[in-house]
């Protein structure tokens, strides 16, 4: 008879692997949502807010948790100073696409990612806010995978061979794609 496999709840040194949707607490709108599954180290590579890691402690495959997130703490108020319009023949027509995220670079050589938020026959705005920033959201994670974490993930902090490469949770990875709603 086959035995059982011991639970392995998420711990410093384990891998874990998840995916996860960002959903907007006040409109009920998915606003990121990740359906490949992203891998770290518990306790080693911070890729998730501390609020999340703390939560995850202790769970097990198949879990699912939701931790509310108020993006205000997180990314500080919207700046409005960060919005512009611009007359839409200045900008060149690939750019022309509400939710297009556009890398610019300011005078002082520092580059900031500004999103197409409103366009018209004449006009586009351009946010350059982070797009959780002003909301509250909850971050529904779906526990996928855990177990021990290999030397070399202890080394890397993640999934060997991982792909793509996941810089941070809330990026613009090429697997982070958002939902229109």
């Amino acid at each position: 008879m086959a035995e059982m496999a011991m639970e392995d709840p998420i711990a410093d040194g384990k891998l874990v692997e998840l995916t996860y949707k960002v959903i907007d607490i006040k409109t009920k709108s998915v606003l990121t949502e990740v359906e490949y599954p992203i891998g770290y180290v518990h306790g080693l590579s911070e890729i998730l807010a501390p609020q999340v890691t703390a939560e995850l402690e202790g769970k097990l495959p198949g879990d699912v948790i939701e931790v509310p997130i108020d993006c205000n703490k997180l990314f500080g108020p919207r700046d409005e100073s960060l919005v512009f319009n611009d007359n839409i023949d200045n900008v060149p027509e690939e750019y022309r696409e509400v939710g297009m995220s556009i890398l610019m670079e300011n005078s002082d050589g520092k580059s900031k990612t500004f999103i197409v938020t409103r366009m018209d026959d004449k006009s586009i705005t351009f946010d350059g806010n982070n797009p959780l920033c002003g909301r509250e959201v909850v971050f529904r994670l779906n526990i996928v995978t855990v177990r021990d974490a290999s030397e070399e993930e202890l080394e890397l902090g993640g999934p060997v061979n991982a792909n793509p490469d996941i810089s941070e949770i809330v990026g613009k990875d090429a697997n982070v794609k958002p939902v229109s709603g």
